[in-house]
């Protein structure tokens, strides 16, 4: 019984190898059309895939995506929540910044001034106390004054960062002294005037936490914290859910135009890809099965004769259902490859970075191809009702 199986599975792969060199010129026109409609497939399912994570990554650039603030109007937070905010999730680290704000009278400091001079004019200002993790600090600071903190020759709390819009009030160079007071408080510091941006940081001048605690005697307290968290919209929000009890008399919310932007415009991707691999899939499968009613007409003798010896009908159409297996796996495993390439320049060409090559693309491009074949030979269903006196009659 053992022999006869072996010899059996043996003539089943013998006639299927036949089946496929029988007509080549054929055979090369199913492959072409499986194999260009796996490319297609798996460079769009590709890019699909990378859209996601390009726009989580391109909308960080935006600024945080997540506010800390008090429940109570005008209330303040203790510094000491900072540090109870995780620095990672599961999707990477988090970015995150602390600030105190409040309202100080400035003026320009000349040198060797020891108090503030009247004949030059002043403003009051906001500002602006801020710490940030040692993480993705441009996500979560305005990215001028980050570039002001890397080009200082040295690093000393005694120094702020000025908008434009108040360096232009204050007439203000680079490099200036400025007067910060509050009260019976006041005090010279170094200066970087901040290149304008256009946003309210233009009216305002940053300095380190501490100095901003003491001058405005607000120690222990800050305003709020912005974080930037990596993920989906989704993420975000399970994100803020699972912090939220650790928060006390805080509140943490997502940024809605950030996070809403982010998954409207994905949606839309999303959406446009998936219809088009939909239609890509379908006009492969009337290609295949185009080429398939042509096979089904030229294998009627065949099936009448495998029929005349004995064959059953289930196990002669499962020949030529292994047979269009076989050809979407051929074309499934070359096209996808060659997609996965095409994905790449598409990237360049249309976001102008390259795509990045996702593992699970490849076999799901496979199996989609080889899942359109397999339905594309429903013509050679028809091969189950020939009989084989007919075809031997030349009626068939």
């Amino acid at each position: 019984m053992t022999a006869l199986r072996t010899g059996n599975r043996a003539m089943f792969w013998r006639i299927v190898r036949r089946l496929l060199g029988a007509n080549r010129g054929r055979l090369f026109v199913i492959l072409l059309a499986l194999g260009a409609g796996a490319a297609v497939t798996a460079a769009l399912l590709n890019l699909q895939v990378d859209a996601k994570r390009r726009l989580t990554t391109e909308f960080r650039a935006f600024g945080p995506n997540v506010v800390i603030s008090p429940r109570a109007p005008a209330a303040l937070l203790s510094d000491s929540l900072f540090a109870r905010i995780p620095d990672r999730n599961t999707l990477g680290s988090i970015a995150k910044a602390e600030f105190l704000y409040g309202v100080v009278d400035t003026s320009k400091a000349e040198e060797g001034q020891e108090h503030p001079d009247s004949n030059h004019p002043g403003t009051r200002a906001i500002l602006v106390g801020y710490v940030h993790s040692d993480f993705g600090a441009k996500q979560v600071l305005p990215p001028a004054l980050v570039d002001a903190e890397e080009n200082r020759s040295f690093i000393s709390s005694l120094r702020c960062s000025v908008g434009a819009k108040v360096a232009s009030t204050l007439k203000l160079a680079p490099h200036d002294g400025i007067w910060l007071g509050n009260g019976a408080q006041a005090f010279s510091i170094g200066s970087d005037v901040l290149p304008s941006s256009g946003g309210p940081e233009d009216s305002q001048i940053f300095i380190y936490l501490d100095v901003a605690q003491k001058l405005l005697a607000q120690p222990g307290r800050i305003s709020l914290i912005q974080l930037s968290v990596p993920g989906t919209p989704s993420r975000v929000q399970q994100f803020v859910d699972q912090l939220q009890p650790t928060l006390g008399d805080a509140e943490g919310r997502p940024v809605r135009q950030f996070t809403g932007a982010q998954a409207r415009i994905y949606d839309r991707i999303s959406n446009l890809l998936s219809y088009t691999v939909a239609l890509v899939l379908v006009l492969t499968g009337l290609c295949v099965m185009a080429a398939m009613t042509n096979v089904a007409m030229e294998r009627r003798n065949d099936v009448g004769l495998m029929k005349a010896i004995g064959g059953a009908t289930r196990r002669v159409l499962r020949l030529f259902m292994v047979e269009a297996a076989l050809l979407g796996l051929a074309g499934g495993v070359i096209g996808a490859a060659a997609g996965i390439f095409l994905s790449i320049w598409l990237g360049k060409q249309v976001f102008g970075v390259a795509a990045r090559p996702r593992l699970i693309v490849y076999p799901v491009a496979v199996a989609l191809t080889t899942i359109v074949a397999i339905l594309s030979a429903y013509p050679l269903r028809r091969l189950a009702s020939v009989r084989p006196a007919s075809v031997f009659r030349g009626e068939a």
